[in-house]
């Protein structure tokens, strides 16, 4: 039995969806396109187009809920799936967009180049923790305007698994299309075998900017899945209390389903978020808190209710450096994430409030990854008794070590963790340098990209993705790309 984690009584899950509900009538949502605002009132939506508000009916929302997939997937370069969206299937994916990085030689955050980008999906590629792999950060020796384009065309270059990721830019979409189209052979085969999910965010509380809303109309058209990621700050942008912010999000997450499925009837789109409290004694928003877990775990539960699949950003921490912190953070948000059943978990890596990402703290949150994935594996009965005939034959002695039982089963009933994790003894730890789980973390980051194999792409779609992206700098004012590193 699949350990499972319900913060929610039934009947306050219902309560949570009805006033949902009732915020898409009163106040409504203010959508900032004219291509949104027109598709909904062409559906018979009352739409103030002054003020751009749009005042949703419940009836429009379960019509939409109910086109709207319960299940998808994402498959890897090679065309298999890889990634299954819906029901319990629980996923994980290093966390997106950091404008930083922290350097693993010297312990600084600094803007990340391209040189980095390619050693992060090196990495994701060498660690089968981790199902999918996003777009994480912003290389900064390219033109922001081709910033969302250019770390997918890095990821397309050096990594098979599924992506995630999102557009910064009407246009930039368009040609992230272009570049997918390219890996897939044909925008056929794309939308028939998906690579890429698509995070979109609305502005809480309950606004849609016109490249959010543009995004979910246009990923809707393409078949391309996209992924509402609702953000309420509990306290900020949201009702302090964690359950006033399960409802914004609750709202915010059917508005964009309604666009979206009106837009591309039967286009997966999924439950997602990123919300978080605000702390009031500095005003940040930890992703690290309890209440943070808290708020997605519920939210995930609503999400499920309403038969979607679903998303959340856990296992990051607001620790600056990989520490205790981090770990601890991490590993308690990635566990009850799990537990609830979160179709795909994002924030791997990341640190200081989703703005840094580490590759040594990669590495360790993979280890919480395969510790999370034992546990869901429960406990099982694998034998007609449940071992009283094997401590028969055993008897007083305890000599359970020797037994053929033993070697049978212990690689399945324990997970056996990398070097990462140190279970030796004292003298041990001493013997091989007294290195702390950090030092361990950079070893294996070296190892791991040392051990990497090039992706191997035909020459004429490699070809492909280098015009896509050479003419997009270049429309920017990039005379040349950056040099990719040797190997």
């Amino acid at each position: 039995m699949q350990p499972q984690l319900k913060l929610l009584d039934d009947a306050l899950v219902e309560r949570i969806i009805s006033e949902g509900f009732d915020l898409l009538q009163d106040p409504g949502v203010k959508v900032y396109s004219d291509q949104g605002l027109t598709l909904l009132a062409d559906a018979g939506v009352d739409v103030d187009f002054g003020l751009r508000v749009a005042r949703i009916p419940q009836s429009l929302v379960e019509k939409a809920l109910e086109t709207a997939p319960s299940e998808f997937a994402l498959y890897d370069g090679d065309g298999s799936i890889a990634v299954r969206y819906g029901g319990d299937h629980v996923q994980f994916d290093p966390g997106s967009s950091a404008v930083n990085i922290l350097d693993g030689e010297t312990g600084e955050h600094r803007q990340p180049i391209t040189a980095d980008y390619v050693r992060y999906a090196q990495l994701i590629e060498m660690l089968p923790a981790y199902d999918a792999i996003s777009t994480a950060f912003v290389c900064s020796d390219v033109v922001e305007q081709v910033g969302d384009l250019y770390r997918l065309y890095l990821t397309l270059l050096y990594s098979k698994k599924p992506v995630v990721t999102g557009a910064f830019r009407v246009d930039t979409l368009h040609l992230m299309k272009d570049l997918l189209v390219a890996d897939a052979g044909c925008m056929d085969r794309l939308a028939a075998k998906p690579r890429a999910v698509f995070d979109v965010c609305p502005s809480p509380p309950l606004v849609w900017s016109e490249l959010t809303c543009q995004n979910l109309i246009d990923l809707a058209g393409y078949r391309i899945p996209a992924e509402v990621v609702s953000m309420p700050l509990a306290g900020s942008t949201a009702p302090v209390t964690l359950v006033g912010a399960v409802v914004q999000h609750t709202a915010e997450c059917m508005s964009g389903v309604a666009v979206h499925q009106l837009a591309g009837p039967g286009a997966p789109i999924v439950w997602g978020g990123a919300p978080a409290i605000t702390d009031m004694r500095f005003g940040s928003t930890p992703m690290g808190a309890i209440e943070t877990s808290m708020i997605d775990a519920a939210c995930a539960q609503v999400g499920k209710r309403l038969n979607m699949p679903t998303h959340a950003y856990l296992c990051a921490s607001d620790s600056k450096l990989v520490d205790a912190q981090a770990g601890f953070e991490s590993g308690m948000s990635a566990l009850m994430g799990a537990m609830a059943g979160v179709n795909m978990i994002s924030g791997a890596g990341m640190l200081d409030f989703l703005r840094a990402q580490s590759l040594e703290k990669l590495v360790i949150d993979a280890e919480i990854i395969a510790m999370v994935r034992r546990l869901l594996r429960g406990i099982r009965a694998h034998e007609p008794d449940l071992g009283s005939t094997l401590i028969r034959k055993v008897g007083h002695h305890g000599e359970f070590l020797s037994q053929k039982h033993t070697r049978t089963w212990f690689a399945q009933e324990q997970h056996i963790p990398s070097g990462v994790v140190d279970r030796g003894s004292l003298s041990g730890w001493r013997d091989a340098g007294s290195k702390t789980t950090l030092d361990r973390a950079h070893d294996q980051v070296r190892s791991l990209l040392a051990a990497y194999q090039p992706r191997s792409l035909p020459g004429e779609v490699r070809r492909t993705l280098y015009d896509i992206m050479e003419r997009a700098a270049r429309q920017f004012g990039m005379e040349h790309l950056p040099p990719l590193p040797a190997g």
